[in-house]
């Protein structure tokens, strides 16, 4: 499962996973606490870039915090003990198959996981098993069929197609989060809430239009470099173009930029 992740565990992906909880946070995590003494698994946590957010806002909730990949997981333990937090207990899980008993957990949250697995409806019943009765789960995702710029170029749409065809091809879904209320509905979930939480950014907002742009979707698409140009569908100097294109978007006064994340909120009955 590790090598089938699009974006690959290198240093400079770590580096963007925690630029991009930086930059999202106020977008994404607003109006997730979890009460005092709750007991709350985290489905997925990387680097834990996404961990380091969650126990600042709940900071009397206890967590447990699950990743397929040791590698992340040893810096994400690594970025919590530098904050000094002893509430984060990190172990090594599939969450296809999850090494604790049924209704283990008040809570469940989920950030951009769902999109890279084989098999999304098989986690979210074991994510079910694992909760307790009257328990929530909480789950972000992007929709990529939802990111808009300008000024919009041939190329500039070469590139960030590319991604979208990478992680395709791997059977994974980068427009999942319009997907969101089904997959929880038909695994059984009491869906309360589903609401789109979009970014806009412009030349009123340089610091965020230069941050969503050139250092969460520019290196992100990067990712994909690799496997489009062995593809042959294009060459490096279209590849390098393209990418100064999408870049352009990222910088006053013309550019802008437009992208859509869902955030649901189920419960098990």
């Amino acid at each position: 499962m590790q090598n089938k992740y699009v974006h690959g565990y290198t240093k400079e992906e770590a580096g963007r996973l925690l630029d991009q909880s930086s930059i999202l946070e106020e977008f994404l995590h607003s109006g997730t606490r979890f009460a005092d003494g709750a007991n709350v698994l985290e489905a997925g946590c990387g680097v834990g870039a996404q961990t380091e957010i969650l126990v600042r806002r709940s900071p009397g909730a206890r967590f447990t915090s699950v990743d397929i990949s040791n590698e992340s997981l040893a810096l994400a333990r690594e970025r919590i003990q530098r904050l000094g937090c002893d509430q984060v207990v990190f172990q090594q899980a599939s969450l296809y198959a999850l090494p604790f008993g049924d209704s283990s957990f008040d809570h469940v949250f989920v950030c951009f996981v769902l999109e890279h697995l084989d098999d999304p409806s098989k986690a979210l019943l074991e994510l079910k098993r694992v909760l307790k009765p009257g328990g929530t789960l909480t789950v972000i995702e992007g929709d990529h069929g939802s990111c808009f710029w300008h000024p919009e170029t041939p190329l500039s749409v070469k590139v960030w197609r590319a991604l979208i065809e990478a992680q395709q091809e791997l059977g994974h879904n980068p427009s999942i989060g319009r997907e969101l209320y089904p997959l929880l509905a038909h695994a059984g979930y009491q869906v309360q809430e589903v609401a789109p939480r979009w970014l806009y950014a412009d030349a009123l907002r340089p610091a965020l239009l230069d941050g969503m742009v050139n250092k969460i979707i520019v290196p992100m698409v990067e990712t994909a470099q690799a496997t489009t140009l062995r593809s042959g569908t294009i060459d490096q100097a279209a590849w390098d173009q393209g990418i100064a294109e999408l870049s352009r978007s990222g910088q006053t006064p013309d550019g802008t930029f437009f992208y859509t994340w869902f955030k649901a909120i189920a419960a098990k009955e």
